[in-house]
């Protein structure tokens, strides 16, 4: 069984600066989860994810369109290295195309990590982004 997650949306309303910025910023992280997150924004920037059960660090940022960052959460086995974590950001003429790929998940999660990023991130970014003002 593969560690790996490989996994794709549209966030419809939402640019991929849209989604890119409220990724990493922890106002805005808050208000489409609905959750804590504490995130020092750039490289090498740490962040803690509802109430600290997800942490990490951000590794590498394509303004934009691509960000990298070592992910945990406290169900991984102590000794078990953090996963990493990569999200893909295009803008299409139905929004954001969201692709998302995870490395390195504890074998025995990697089920419940899928259905949590569809759960946690991607319907709340849809949610979030299908209530953004337009104007004009």
């Amino acid at each position: 069984m593969s560690n790996d997650l490989h996994l794709e949306t549209t966030i419809p309303f939402a640019s991929s600066q849209d989604v890119y910025e409220a990724w990493l910023d922890s106002g805005k992280h808050a208000a489409f989860t609905g959750d804590t997150a504490d995130i020092h924004p750039g490289i090498g920037g740490k962040f803690s994810i509802a109430c600290g059960y997800i942490t990490g660090e951000t590794l590498e940022l394509e303004p934009y369109h691509r960000i990298v960052q070592s992910w945990r959460t406290i169900d991984f086995p102590e000794d078990a290295p953090d996963s990493i974590l990569e999200i893909l950001l295009r803008d299409s003429e139905k929004g954001c195309l969201l692709e998302l790929r995870q490395t390195n998940l504890p074998g025995d999660q990697v089920d419940l990590y899928e259905s949590g990023w569809v759960h946690y991130y991607f319907h709340p970014l849809i949610r979030y982004f299908s209530k953004k003002p337009v104007f004009g």
